[in-house]
C-alpha cells in the first residue's frame, strides 16, 4: 500500500479566502467598488454584509449572489473591469499576501505536487490573486458570457461552492483521465462549507478554521493549520 501511496500523482487543492489569504477576496471587492464610487455605499454594502453573512452560515443563494457581484464589473465594461482589478491588487490584495501563505503554496510545488486553487469567488475576482500567488490551476465561479464574450451576471456551469466544489474537481480529474483513487490528494480550506471536499480527499487540512470547522476537525482527527491568527 506505501508502495501504491508514494507513486500516486500528488494533488494540492487550496481554499483561497481565509485560507491563503486572510481576507475574503470576494467581500472585499465589493467593499473597494464602493471606494471607487461604483456602487451606492449604504445599499451596497446592506446587501453585501447580508449575502456574506448567508455564506458564513451556509446558506447563501449563489445564484443571486453573482448577479449582485458581478453586476457593477458587467455595466463598466472590459477596459474599466480591468484597470479596476489592477488597482484593487495593488491596493488590497498584494498587500494582503502572507510570505507563510507564499511559501505553503511553493513547498507543495517544489515537491512536485499539482497545485489548484479551488475558489466559491468568482473568476474575475480571483484569476490575478491566483496569479500573484503561483498558482496557475484555478477552479473558480466561472461566469457565463454573452456573444461579445462579457459577462451576463450568470454562472457558467456548476458552481464552485459546497458540494459543487466536489464536482468540479471530479470534472478536472476527469478531463485528465483521473479519478480520486489515481492521486493522493491534500485539500487546505478555513470553511465550514468545504467539508465535502474535505472529506473527499485523503489527507483534509482545516487551515484557519472558524470555531465549528476546528472542532469537527479536532472530532475526525484531521490536521489543524494555523496559517494565520487563528479566528477570534
Amino acid at each position: 500500500m506505501t508502495d501504491i501511496l508514494v507513486n500516486r500523482p500528488r494533488l494540492t487543492l487550496f481554499d483561497l479566502d481565509h485560507t491563503l489569504l486572510p481576507l475574503d477576496s470576494d467581500y472585499e471587492w465589493g467593499e473597494f467598488t464602493i471606494r471607487i464610487g461604483w456602487n451606492d455605499p449604504v445599499e451596497f454594502a446592506r446587501r453585501n454584509d447580508e449575502f456574506y453573512a448567508h455564506y458564513q452560515a451556509g446558506t447563501l443563494d449563489v445564484h443571486d449572489y453573482v448577479r449582485f457581484a458581478i453586476d457593477a464589473v458587467r455595466q463598466r465594461g472590459p477596459e474599466a473591469a480591468a484597470q479596476a482589478h489592477d488597482q484593487f491588487m495593488r491596493e488590497v490584495i498584494r498587500p494582503a499576501i502572507r510570505p507563510e501563505a507564499l511559501q505553503l503554496v511553493q513547498a507543495h510545488q517544489g515537491a512536485g505536487d499539482t497545485v489548484l486553487i479551488v475558489t466559491a469567488t468568482n473568476e474575475f475576482v480571483t484569476r490575478p490573486i491566483a496569479q500573484a500567488l503561483g498558482v496557475q490551476e484555478l477552479l473558480a465561479m466561472q461566469l457565463a458570457r454573452d456573444a461579445n464574450g462579457w459577462y451576463t451576471g450568470e454562472i457558467d456551469g456548476t458552481p464552485t461552492m459546497r458540494e459543487g466544489k466536489v464536482q468540479r474537481m471530479e470534472q478536472w480529474l476527469a478531463a485528465r483521465r483521473l479519478s480520486w483513487q489515481d492521486v493522493e490528494s491534500t485539500f487546505y480550506s478555513d470553511s465550514m462549507n468545504d467539508v465535502p471536499l474535505l472529506e473527499k480527499v485523503d489527507h483534509p487540512v482545516a487551515t484557519n478554521p472558524d470555531a465549528r470547522l476546528r472542532a469537527l476537525a479536532q472530532e475526525r482527527g484531521w490536521r489543524i493549520l494555523d496559517l494565520f491568527t487563528p479566528h477570534p
